[in-house]
């Protein structure tokens, strides 16, 4: 991962037991180091609570993480964070934040706090700095993890169901084995494809296909190119976009959108390994490492008689899921270091602008991401990203976070009332009030009420 220098003094003084990697499998406790505001670009780190009674948040000249027994320490070198900022302390099965009389507040889910209890997916703020509080299985990381460790930034994550298989991807990349990338448009495709590309060691060029975008009557001149005079305004041979990826990686995203006809020839190709261009009387041979993708079910597809059978066992060789990028909120650090890097100058985020990029639910995924930063960096003519640089969807987000005034105190009584009344159903409160499920339970969510406790 692309980053700021910094130091990570990993300083494990064990007592219990010595061991890198956490107890595998269940759900524990952890805190992920998910953004410096002032260093964007150094990386995010994860650390395990198991087996902890007490982790301190405070400022040193460079980030450092210390374990003594059952005590953490993480210091970063932000100047609006105090020596001893914050602290983290079990309560019970569950754990609590406690501000330590801090110059600048901790703040979680936006709003300043003396203490209080963490749920899963809080962000817990102190200075410039964000922490993200999270409750899963810890399989297969170290008690704390720098995000830095992934051989292939883009495969890099602290999301445990990918954790798997992104370390299965990067093994099966070096084989000849196809490769099909299941999941929501913009959750990333196109970036496993090219690590995968990358770790092949594959000389060729990496060529990536829309296949939805590929006009139905040219899908076969595009994809297997054409001699000249083949059709009217074919006027030189063009080799296609499979022969551009002869000895490389060919890339099918949406490959589900391909008609039937397409399809066949595609499968002829596949099992042939040689292309006939439109025109010609010769197939050339081509060899080609193919990933596919799309956003549809495809075992589905098939079973429903909208895809070939076979042409479906030839791409799918090995299967990987991506997840929506609202379901890996952890791994927010890891992309905004990425996407940041690409800019080539240096840039810091502000508070507000950070804290809505993180709470923003992100409907379109990665690209959605990928977007809104683009603009915010074209925007931010000082280097730093502030909350009117992003899009009006993203701050609507932050308004939804924002301190709560005294409007906000009555309508939460409101809502508490309602819930109590209507024994914690959600939707038969949202009637009476007058307002969508959907907008009580944005209420709920915002002003930390757990409707459970009144059923």
């Amino acid at each position: 991962m692309p980053g700021a220098p910094h130091s990570l003094d990993e300083t494990r003084e064990r007592t219990r037991g010595g061991q890198d990697e956490v107890t595998a499998g269940r759900p524990a406790p952890v805190l992920v180091l998910l953004c410096e505001c002032d260093r964007p670009l150094a990386s995010s780190s994860r650390h395990a609570l198991d087996g902890l009674d007490e982790v301190t948040l405070g400022r040193a000249s460079e980030r450092r993480i210390t374990r003594r027994g059952a005590q953490l320490e993480i210091r970063v070198p932000d100047e609006r964070v105090s020596k001893r900022h914050a602290r983290l302390v079990r309560s019970g099965e569950g754990w609590s934040v406690e501000d330590l009389g801090s110059r600048n507040g901790t703040l979680v889910a936006g709003q300043a706090v003396r203490r209080a209890a963490l749920d899963d997916g809080d962000l817990v703020e102190v200075g410039n700095t964000l922490f993200l509080y999270r409750e899963q299985p810890s399989a297969g990381f170290a008690a704390d993890h720098d995000a830095t460790r992934a051989a292939v930034h883009e495969l890099a994550t602290f999301a445990p169901a990918l954790r798997r298989a992104f370390a299965d991807l990067a093994r099966v990349a070096t084989s000849e084995v196809p490769i099909l990338v299941q999941g929501e448009s913009g959750s990333g495709k196109e970036r496993v494809a090219r690590a995968v590309h990358g770790l092949s060691s594959r000389g060729g060029a990496f060529a990536a296909v829309n296949c939805g975008a590929l006009p139905g009557e040219l899908v076969e001149s595009e994809l297997f190119g054409y001699r000249k005079g083949a059709f009217s305004g074919a006027l030189e041979d063009r080799p296609g976009l499979v022969r551009s990826a002869d000895g490389g990686t060919l890339f099918l995203d949406e490959i589900a959108d391909l008609a039937p006809a397409s399809q066949a020839a595609l499968l002829r190709v596949l099992q042939e390994r040689e292309v006939l261009a439109v025109g010609a009387t010769r197939p050339v041979p081509v060899d080609v490492r193919v990933v596919a993708a799309t956003h549809h079910d495809l075992p589905a597809q098939v079973e429903a008689g909208r895809f070939r059978r076979d042409l479906y066992a030839r791409i799918a060789g090995f299967t990987l899921n991506l997840l929506p990028l609202r379901e890996r909120p952890e791994d927010l650090g890891i992309l905004i270091a990425a996407l940041l890097a690409r800019h080539g100058r240096e840039l810091t985020l502000a508070i507000e602008a950070a804290r809505a990029l993180v709470q923003h639910d992100w409907p379109l995924n990665v690209r959605e991401l990928e977007h809104a930063l683009g603009v915010a960096a074209a925007l931010a003519e000082d280097g730093r990203i502030r909350l009117e640089h992003l899009p009006p969807a993203l701050r609507s987000t932050a308004a939804d976070s924002a301190p709560l005034t005294d409007e906000d105190d009555r309508r939460r009584a409101e809502i508490v009332d309602l819930l109590r009344r209507h024994a914690g159903n959600v939707t038969a409160a949202a009637r009476e009030l007058g307002r969508s499920r959907v907008a009580l339970h944005k209420w709920i969510k915002r002003y930390r009420i757990d409707p459970g406790r009144f059923r």
